[in-house]
């Protein structure tokens, strides 16, 4: 633990908060890709994927990824000149 000091418990507790909300968020980001994207190109479900179901699935995906990717880039943005301007300091 030379790393992080024993005197900077704070540190060490944002840091494991920071790493459970972005597990968190992958969580989400998987499950509502799945049912956004299953519900919009599987009209009816088989025992498999269609040739055209699986194009539509794939570019599905991409597409909310990009636009997932780009709201948290935004958001994070945003937090950062809070933070730069003192208004939020300390929050992750």
């Amino acid at each position: 633990m030379s790393a992080l000091s024993s005197s900077d418990p704070k540190s060490a507790i944002m840091n494991q908060i920071r790493q459970e909300a972005a597990v968190a968020n992958a969580r989400q980001l998987v499950e509502k890709l799945n049912e956004h994207c299953f519900e919009k190109c599987v009209p009816k479900p088989g025992t498999s994927l269609s040739s055209s179901e699986s194009t539509c699935f794939t570019s599905c995906m991409e597409k909310y990824m990009t636009a997932w990717n780009t709201v948290s880039r935004q958001y994070i943005g945003h937090i950062q000149q809070q933070q730069s301007a003192g208004g939020m300091s300390g929050v992750f």
